[in-house]
């Protein structure tokens, strides 16, 4: 599969074809010898973090900031660290499309959509989010804005034709307006708007989005910049690009991962692609690079939708127990299978918070993430043995440790039962995790395993000195 299929399938139908190829080409390009570089040193709230994204509109039946406020608790009692909040301007009318419009048509990066709440509002959710020990990261919407935005007296800021005409980024993105960073003037707007959020309401990070299309010379800029005001601030690209994570961000998404994920439970690949993806983006990327691991966001159908209950947990178990930071998405945690991409983005379609039929998946990734947590020197750093086993193409097996403990991870991502061996040296001492909210593992030892549909296992040991 080429990385363009794996990253047209990862990122779903809501970003076109030509979108891609601008995003993808700078990847090809980059080479292997990135490798041998750094990455840029990440804050350890990041590293350690669970991060949590969340659509104001849809996460509770107000739609408003205040909305988020009220529910702060239950996310840190799930154990999430990171609020990654979807943007929160005022949403262009002049070509809008849906009822309400997409939150990436900005009319004015210093206002707040006025259906969200205030300023205040804002701000109390941040000053709340930091009493319970969590960060807020606020969507940077850099590339592109509204047609009517309040920029627009300021033509000289887009992208234009021979003809003076203003152009959206791509044809197909009719909603928005390009910005032009050949523009010295709009580099230094873009700026003084961004440090204008941290220093108004002390907000943790940017995640940025489509981090490929804006100059990189602008996000090292920015980076500098913000950095003499909050020297921990975190940067998250939505990008897939290897030259982006040595100067400009800490984060980016791991699209490739996530499309090999969906070509192995929806089409039946093997398993064995999964590690074989991870290990081609280890030769590509600056060592040390941290990924965002994504199995459901906003760009996607939602995870249940495509892969079943049984089969979006075992993506989940995968997603949580890797290297890199887990992604939880508006209402994932309850299993929510209302859309999130076009043409929802554009409506509203809140969560549904209780839907039927569901096994107790709140305690289960309550489970993961205090799993991921106490062991945090095993699950949070960047090492993963990946380990062989007799049923390759429907189960992957690896390795994380600390010196001090290991733990082994077996995912069956087939629908139907499977038994087989996990190669090991010395596989004594191992013992199933318990995780709550699942039914308790099966007596049995490693190197055995025996694993029913979608079914995973966390086994443990410590290791002796």
């Amino acid at each position: 599969m080429t990385k363009l299929h794996a990253v047209l399938r990862a990122i779903g139908p809501c970003v076109c074809l030509s979108v891609l190829l601008g995003l993808l080409a700078p990847v090809a390009q980059a080479g292997g010898d990135l490798s041998s570089q750094s990455a840029q040193s990440s804050p350890k709230w990041l590293r350690d973090g669970v991060i949590c994204e969340i659509f104001p509109r849809d996460f509770s039946p107000a739609g408003d900031l205040n909305g988020v406020t009220a529910k702060l608790d239950q996310l840190h009692n799930l154990g999430v660290t990171i609020l990654w909040i979807m943007p929160i301007h005022p949403i262009g009318e002049k070509g809008r499309k849906g009822e309400y419009g997409s939150p990436y048509s900005v009319k004015d990066y210093y206002a707040i959509d006025p259906g969200y709440g205030t300023l205040d509002d804002f701000k109390r959710l941040v000053t709340e989010t930091h009493k319970r020990g969590m960060k807020v990261v606020m969507d940077l919407v850099a590339d592109h804005t509204a047609w009517d935005s309040v920029m627009m007296k300021h033509p000289e800021y887009y992208k234009r034709d021979k003809t003076g005409k203003i152009l959206p980024p791509v044809p197909e993105w009719t909603d928005v307006a390009g910005l032009d960073y050949a523009n010295p003037d709009l580099r230094a707007y873009m700026i003084k708007m961004m440090e204008y959020w941290v220093q108004a309401c002390d907000i943790d990070g940017y995640r940025c989005d489509v981090a490929s299309m804006v100059p990189e010379d602008f996000w090292k800029e920015a980076r500098a910049r913000i950095g003499k005001i909050k020297p921990e601030f975190m940067w998250l690209a939505e990008a897939s690009k290897p030259e982006l994570m040595t100067q400009a961000f800490d984060i980016d998404y791991d699209w490739p991962l996530m499309a090999s994920l969906n070509k192995v439970i929806m089409d039946s690949a093997p398993a064995s692609d999964l590690e074989r993806t991870w290990l081609e983006s280890r030769q590509e990327f600056p060592k040390g690079t941290l990924h965002m691991r994504v199995s459901d966001d906003h760009d996607e159908s939602r995870a249940v939708a495509r892969f079943g209950i049984n089969g979006a947990l075992a993506a989940s178990a995968l997603m949580f127990t890797l290297d890199g930071v887990p992604l939880l998405y508006n209402g994932m945690e309850v299993g929510d299978a209302t859309e999130s991409g076009d043409p929802a983005l554009f409506n509203k379609l809140t969560i549904f918070w209780h839907p039927k039929g569901r096994p107790p998946l709140r305690e289960i990734y309550q489970g993961l993430i205090n799993l991921r947590g106490h062991y945090a020197s095993c699950f949070c750093n960047n090492r993963v043995t990946w380990l062989r086993n007799s049923d390759a193409n429907d189960v992957v097996t690896f390795m994380r440790s600390d010196g001090t403990n290991e733990f082994i991870v077996a995912v069956n991502f087939s629908n139907r039962p499977v038994a087989g061996k996990v190669e090991l040296k010395n596989g004594g001492g191992f013992k199933p995790v318990p995780i709550s909210g699942l039914v308790d593992p099966p007596v049995g030892d490693l190197p055995q395993f025996q694993l029913n549909g979608f079914e995973w296992q966390i086994y443990h040991r410590a290791v002796s000195k």
